[in-house]
């Protein structure tokens, strides 16, 4: 039985569509329909705008509430979400193919974690601090909302990165139309169904999925819009940057990536083995920050493909919905055919694969390709230099900690990246010198307390932490006489 949506969530409202238009949702694993919803055109994005900036500017509204407040409202959503999270994980997993073991982790839990945690975070963040003033009198700094977001949300980790922009806009008083992937549109409509069940004001949260790009532009290019919040390609972030540029309309952009992991000399190799899935190769590697770039010491270059090659042979291919699955299939089939031409690129170029390289046998359905490791790859080759968004691994060798660091730094991307090591103070000392947004050592476990975000061609701004609040927030200087 599939699953159908007839309107749209706008305006606190279920609301019909401007058209006839649907978007088809179908499982990256069967190929099957699983169901559809309304495509919002630009009307319906007008609406939404409008209702968003109805909901902002209400002397007595979102934007105005108090911290705590507002703060009640978030742990009301989050508890609606928690009641959905197990739907939420399955529906993703069907779309997109993420394995349902990290789906209910990731995209069942962090989307209320981070509600919760922006709500505590209000209620003890202040609103405003008086400074005495270098001239006369005092300044009284405010950090005010700042006013209408249009959120963009991926396909990768729909309800995540979603929440990445929601629970901080919203807790800065902020109000929404979010526009999720074409590829996820079941999921991101369960979020309407937890925001209406947990009473958000009318207009706060409005969600507008759109086939292509066209929804997208129109609200990247909105008059009623405030402030632009990104994660996607670098292509289309470019794009992004350049309309907001042009208005001087406020964007956070979180890009694409070409993670370096660096294995030290000394590292354990057992233990640096059992670590770098996570960091390379969860969710079919259809993740912006993971280290697709193996960096190895040339003494133990042989020794470290090995290992990792025996390592990947051991990887579940399966449904998604199996909880013994590691490696899903692709999200689309548009997807799968970039992998692949991928892997054609770097034979062409002389790359070997060790292990992988083709659709796994027995798949006939489905978007699966085998997770690949290609050895006696050089860091300039095609496969080490752009982003695949698959599961391809290219093991580069190095001479020395020196060679490591320019090869890991010799990228147009700086998102995440890892060091691998038994001398923590080594690694760390050549964790700090790598250009790059974040980075770990002997793991990457992103702390969403902390900010996120990267350089270069990885995107602009940041996201969680207390830095992914002030990034909704704008700040004003109330200057005040001296009191008599």
């Amino acid at each position: 039985m599939t699953v159908d949506y007839t309107a749209l969530y706008i305006g606190g409202a279920w609301t019909a569509p401007s058209s006839d238009r649907r978007i088809e949702a179908f499982s990256a694993s069967t190929e099957e329909l699983l169901g559809s919803v309304p495509a919002a055109t630009e009307t319906d994005v007008d609406a939404a705008v409008a209702a968003a900036r109805a909901a902002f500017d209400d002397p007595r509204g979102w934007s105005t509430w108090a911290p705590e407040r507002r703060a009640e409202v978030l742990d009301r959503f989050a508890a609606e979400l928690a009641g959905r999270s197990d739907e939420i994980a399955r529906r993703v997993s069907s779309q997109n193919g993420m394995p349902i073991r990290f789906a209910k982790v990731v995209e069942g839990g962090v989307p209320g974690a981070m509600l919760r945690y922006y709500a505590d975070l209000v209620r003890t963040h202040p609103e405003f601090e008086v400074r005495p003033s270098l001239v006369v009198g005092s300044t009284e700094v405010r950090r005010d909302p700042i006013g209408v977001v249009g959120a963009i949300v991926p396909w990768n980790f729909p309800q995540t990165l979603a929440f990445f922009k929601l629970a901080p806009a919203l807790a800065a008083g902020c109000t929404v139309v979010m526009k999720p992937s074409s590829e996820t549109v079941l999921d991101a409509m369960m979020i309407a169904e937890a925001a209406a069940a947990a009473e958000l004001p009318a207009g706060v949260l409005n969600i507008v999925p759109g086939a292509g790009r066209t929804a997208g532009a129109h609200l990247v290019a909105h008059p009623g819009v405030d402030k632009i919040a990104f994660t996607g390609s670098t292509d289309a972030g470019r794009s992004i940057a350049e309309t907001c540029g042009r208005l001087l309309r406020p964007v956070t952009l979180e890009l694409g990536g070409k993670s370096a992991a660096i294995i030290l000399d000394d590292a354990d190799l057992a233990t640096t083995l059992q670590g770098l899935f996570a960091v390379s190769l969860m969710n079919q590697g259809q993740s912006c920050y993971i280290c697709t770039r193996i960096l190895a010491p040339r003494g133990r270059y042989s020794e470290i493909v090995d290992g990792l090659s025996d390592l990947v042979r051991t990887l579940r291919i399966g449904d998604p919905l199996d909880r013994s699955t590691v490696i899903g299939p692709l999200a689309t089939a548009r997807q799968r055919d970039i992998v692949e031409s991928y892997i054609a690129k770097g034979l062409a170029e002389g790359g070997r694969i060790t292990v992988g390289g083709s659709r796994p046998a027995g798949f006939d359905r489905g978007w699966y390709v085998e997770p690949t490791v290609f050895a006696d790859v050089s860091n300039d080759a095609t496969i080490a230099r752009e982003e695949i968004f698959g599961p391809v691994l290219s093991v580069i060798p190095f001479d020395d900690d020196e060679d490591a660091l320019h090869m890991a730094n010799d990228s147009a991307y700086g998102l995440g990246g890892t060091v691998w090591t038994t001398d923590l103070e080594r690694g760390a000392a050549l964790a700090r010198r790598v250009q790059t947004g974040s980075i770990g050592v002997n793991g990457y476990t992103m702390d969403h307390g902390a900010p996120f975000g990267g350089v270069k061609d990885s995107g602009l701004g940041r996201e969680l932490g207390p830095e992914g609040l002030s990034a909704y927030q704008q700040y004003k200087s109330v200057y005040l006489p001296r009191s008599s």
